[in-house]
This record gives C-alpha cells, sequence and structure tokens, in this order.
C-alpha cells in the first residue's frame, strides 16, 4: 500500500511538473498601447516624465531604439494586432483623412478584412483568455468590434480620441464618445480617468474571469497621451517649471542627452525644426506661460498613465501572474502637432462642448489641453517633424520587450517595424497563426535572445505608406516622401543611421541606390494594395473637409439658423424701409 502512495505521489509529482513546463511555454501577454509618445518621451529614453514603471520594465528586458511604426493611430494598431501590412489588413488610414474616392476600396475600408487576424485570435485558439480594454479605432458596429477579433471581453473606445475626464466627443469629427463594452454600446462612470479606468477595467475582467488557470492576454490601449491632454493636477504640477525654458532648448536637451545615452551618433546632426514655426522668445509671458503649462499637462499626463499601469503590475505580482508574463511597450506614432485653436471654427465648437483652455486649471475636467506643432517638433527630438509624417519624427517610436526567460538590461540598433509585434508574441508563446494566416512581419525573439542581430537584411526592404506620406527602409538608408503644409511630396533619401534627423539628402549623390529603393516602393505598392491619391490631395485640407462635412450633419440646423435670422432682420429692415418712404410721401 505504501508503494501504491509513493507511486501515486510521483504521478501527481510528474503532472505537477508538466503542467508547471507547460505553463512556462505558455507565458500571460501584456501589450501596452501608449497614444502618440514620442521616441524620447519615456523615462527610459530619456525623457522629463517620471515613468518608474516602465523604465523598470525596460531594466528588465530589450529596449529597442530603432523600432518603427505608422505615423498614424488606426493604421499602426491594425499592423501591431495582425503583423500584415496595414493596406493588406484593411486600415490604410484614418476616416478624418480619408479622400470620398478610396472609401470602401480593398484596404481603405478602415477596418479589418475579412480573413485577418489578430494576435487576440491566434492566441485564444491556443487557449488563450483575451482582454481590451482603451481605444480601438479598428471599426465599430456589428462584426467589427474586439468580440469579433478574437478578445473575450473589450470596454472600448471606437474614435481616434475623446475626452478623458468625460464621456464626450474631442472634435466636430464625432457626435459622441463611442465606447463599447463587448458588442454593445457602453457609458462611463461619473469619477472615471481614462487611465485609471482602462487599468481597473482589466483587473476587473481578469478578477471576474472562471479560467483562472488559462493564460492571457492583455490588451491595454492608453489615450495617453493624444488630446485632449488632461491629467489630474498632482501629476501636472510637478513639471510646471520643468518646460519654461522653451521648445528650442527642450529639442537641445533631448538631442544632448541622445548622444549621451548612444541613441544616436555622436557626430549625428539634430533634426530640423520647420522654419514656420514660433520662435519662444518671440511670445508674451502670457503665452510662454500657457505654452508651458501645456507640456507640463503632457508630461503629467505621461506620469499619471504610467503610474496606473503601476498598478496594474502591483495586481499581476499579487495574483503570481509577473513572473510568467511578456510585456511589449509601445507608442502608435510619434507626438501630436495639431493646434484646435488654430483650425477653422474648432474654438467656437470647443466652447460650445463645455470646453476652456484656461491656464490655472489646464488638463483638469473640461478643460482642453495640447502641445501644437513646435512643442511636438521638440518631443520628437532628435528627429525632424513628428506624428502624420514618414519622417523620423513620425514614425521612431520607444520599444521594450521583456518577459520570462527572456535576457535583461540590454538594447538593439536592428531596425523593426510594427508589424514585427505579433509574430514576436507568437514566437514567445510557442502559438500558431490560426487558417495559415500570411503575415508579414518577423519575429524580433532571434535578435532578443542574441541568436541575429538584424530582423531585416541589409538587402529586405520595408515599404510604408499613410495618406501619400510614404517611405521605405532598406538597411541603413530611408527614401522618403512627406507631404503639406510641413513638407514638400519631394522624394529624398537619407542614412538614417548616421543622419537620424534626415539632414542630408542623398538622393543625388547616390542615384543608383536612389533608383533601386524607387523600383523597390513601386513594388511595394503593387504588392499591398497602395492606391493612388487624388490629384492636389493634403491628409490636412481632407480633415478640414472631413470635418467640415460631420458638422454640417450634425448641426445643419444651427446653420440654417444662423442663415434665417439674418435674412429676417434684413426682410424687416426693408419692409421698415418701404414704410418710411411711404410715410415720407404722404
Amino acid at each position: 500500500m505504501a508503494r501504491l502512495w509513493h507511486f501515486a505521489l510521483c504521478l501527481v509529482g510528474m503532472w505537477a511538473s508538466f503542467s508547471y513546463a507547460h505553463a512556462q511555454e505558455q507565458p500571460n501577454v501584456v501589450i501596452v498601447l501608449v497614444d502618440d509618445v514620442g521616441f524620447m518621451d519615456f523615462g527610459a529614453f530619456g525623457g522629463e516624465a517620471k515613468t518608474p514603471t516602465i523604465d523598470s520594465l525596460a531594466a528588465s528586458g530589450t529596449m529597442f531604439t530603432r523600432a518603427h511604426t505608422s505615423p498614424l493611430c488606426a493604421p499602426s494598431r491594425a499592423m501591431l494586432l495582425t503583423g500584415i501590412d496595414s493596406h493588406r489588413a484593411g486600415v490604410s488610414s484614418i476616416p478624418e483623412v480619408l479622400p470620398p474616392s478610396l472609401a470602401d476600396k480593398p484596404g481603405y475600408g478602415l477596418s479589418l478584412e475579412p480573413g485577418v487576424r489578430t494576435i487576440a485570435t491566434h492566441l485564444r485558439a491556443a487557449g488563450y483568455r483575451t482582454f481590451m480594454t482603451g481605444k480601438w479605432h479598428l471599426g465599430s458596429g456589428p462584426g467589427e468590434l474586439p468580440v469579433d477579433h478574437g478578445f473575450d471581453r473589450s470596454f472600448a473606445l471606437d474614435a481616434s480620441g475623446a475626452d478623458n475626464w468625460d464621456d464626450k466627443a474631442y472634435m466636430p469629427y464625432y457626435d459622441d464618445a463611442p465606447w463599447y463594452e463587448d458588442g454593445d454600446e457602453a457609458s462611463l462612470p461619473e469619477d472615471f480617468y481614462s487611465s485609471e479606468f482602462i487599468v481597473d477595467k482589466m483587473i476587473n475582467y481578469l478578477d471576474i474571469d472562471e479560467r483562472e488557470s488559462a493564460p492571457f492576454l492583455a490588451y491595454l490601449a492608453f489615450q495617453a497621451i493624444h488630446i485632449p491632454v488632461q491629467a489630474p493636477r498632482e501629476f501636472t504640477e510637478q513639471y510646471v517649471e520643468t518646460y519654461s525654458v522653451g521648445w528650442e532648448q527642450l529639442r537641445q536637451d533631448r538631442y544632448q542627452r541622445a548622444k549621451a545615452m548612444g541613441l544616436i551618433p555622436e557626430d549625428a546632426a539634430l533634426g530640423p525644426m520647420h522654419p514656420s514655426l514660433d520662435r519662444w522668445d518671440d511670445l508674451s509671458p502670457k503665452e510662454q506661460a500657457f505654452r508651458a503649462k501645456s507640456m507640463a499637462v503632457n508630461a503629467g499626463m505621461l506620469a499619471a498613465m504610467d503610474h496606473h499601469l503601476g498598478r496594474f503590475i502591483d495586481y499581476l505580482r499579487g495574483t503570481g501572474a509577473f513572473e510568467n508574463t511578456v510585456f511589449v511597450i509601445t507608442s502608435d506614432n510619434g507626438p501630436e502637432y495639431n493646434d484646435p485653436l488654430t483650425a477653422t471654427g474648432m474654438g467656437t465648437w470647443l466652447r460650445l462642448n463645455g470646453y476652456n483652455w484656461d491656464t490655472e486649471t489646464l488638463g483638469e475636467r473640461g478643460s482642453y489641453g495640447f502641445i501644437g506643432p513646435a512643442w511636438a517638433s521638440a518631443a520628437a527630438s532628435p528627429s525632424a517633424r513628428f506624428k502624420f509624417y514618414q519622417s523620423e519624427g513620425g514614425t521612431r517610436v520607444p520599444l521594450i520587450v521583456t518577459g520570462p526567460g527572456l535576457p535583461a538590461d540590454q538594447r538593439s540598433d536592428a531596425f523593426t517595424y510594427v508589424t514585427d509585434i505579433t509574430p514576436t508574441l507568437l514566437d514567445l508563446t510557442n502559438a500558431k497563426p490560426v487558417d495559415g494566416v500570411e503575415i508579414t512581419g518577423r519575429s524580433l525573439a532571434p535578435v532578443i535572445r542574441g541568436a541575429a542581430d538584424m530582423v531585416y537584411g541589409p538587402d529586405e526592404p520595408v515599404g510604408m505608406e499613410m495618406a501619400g506620406h510614404a517611405a521605405l527602409v532598406r538597411g541603413r538608408y530611408k527614401l522618403l516622401r512627406d507631404g503639406a503644409p510641413y513638407s514638400d511630396n519631394v522624394w529624398r533619401l537619407y542614412d538614417i543611421v548616421a543622419d537620424p534627423g534626415e539632414t542630408n539628402d542623398l538622393a543625388a549623390s547616390m542615384p543608383g541606390l536612389f533608383v533601386s529603393m524607387m523600383s523597390d516602393y513601386e513594388a511595394y505598392t503593387e504588392e499591398f494594395g497602395v492606391l493612388p491619391l487624388p490629384e492636389g490631395y493634403s491628409a490636412a485640407k481632407q480633415l478640414v473637409i472631413n470635418g467640415f462635412q460631420q458638422s454640417l450633419k450634425k448641426y445643419w440646423w444651427m446653420l440654417l439658423a444662423l442663415l434665417f435670422v439674418p435674412l429676417v432682420a434684413f426682410g424687416a429692415a426693408v419692409r421698415f424701409f418701404i414704410r418710411y418712404l411711404r410715410a415720407g410721401r404722404a
């Protein structure tokens, strides 16, 4: 009997060992996507905001210093979640800048194409529980929400952004803030603050899920630091004096830190600031105070997000899940440059919707914070330009990968693209793509584990296009074409290893390479279905046109009233004048 009991114990021990080993083969996965964060915004990459949670994760894993993405949110999210180029995935642009002639064309439907699968679908097929909270922006309505694309539970915003304090839209394009829980429209709690709520909801989903023994995927898609830039006062006030030096000085400070940290070569030139942008010293003291506070709120919003992410990490530690979790932390594009106060009619719309931009309360409930193009240019340092543009300032972003069994405290300068995240997670979880889906990205795992130095060979091209802004990277070289209003639609060629600021155009001195890479770009457009834009198209102009059309649908009665009142007044004046003339004749 004793031998039988001993044998049974051995079997239990063997089963437990097998189960533990299997669990190690299937780590949990946490994807943290931060919105509009520049390459150097995280503390670990040299930023001013305090991000101890992210910095700790960076120290425990690999920091990729040449990670790239799309210059705009929805295409980046499509590629991150699918591993497939945005045109093939179906989200090549966003509704706000899409010309009518391309609407519903293949790749331009702006929701995931039939047959395209997300990392959630792949991992759920491998036995994972899958959850998502935060910004979705990949289609709305039946068949287009996270629950239709592999997520068991989700609380998702289907818009390019929304208020962080209240359940309301942030721009005239939207009637409201379209939040959905699973497949149904949802409302927000009265004490809502986006970063806090996104974490709380994810913790809630993990707590109430019944399959505790199964690994999980948690996709946290924060609104921070997208406009409106908003943060609790206790976070903002830590940075009130930080940005009083102005944007030119911030650009220089980050540039020097980038060299000191080895993020760029010692002799690399600083990316140019567009000559149309204001000089800090030309601003009045009042304007300087407002602009410095705006950037303080931006830093405070990032710090608040990191604080709430820290609460999520504490939760994982408390449940014992942290040690067996892979983390991916990145941004969807570079810093947001739009200044709402310079957009036609935007100031009026903001006031009608209860917004203000008072310096004292900036960032708090009812306020509308933003950093504008000059601060965005500084935040993108040492690169040129910012969000919307294929320049390094719009597409070079921080990327951190860490997890069980992976090396700690290391950096990689291998070029990576956002499509590489899904195949990396499939690799690290030993999962396979479902339905034989073809993924265009590459796994970063060989680089992370030291088995390779590069993700793409020196002669392998990676093409990119969004709303006419286009690029192709091949080895250390980048072919680039950016459009208005901060560029001129001219193709240029740069060595982005030696010249990450894109200051020295090599097209004339290396004509053979330029022609060869142009041929590669044409091949890319053919392979992935990049369609030509209408003559004279400008993303900036299309944004205004589409926004006006959406506003017209919503506010037609107001415009009619504005026309009607002057007509009535004019008619009354005419009748009065006629009566006056008749009275005079009498």
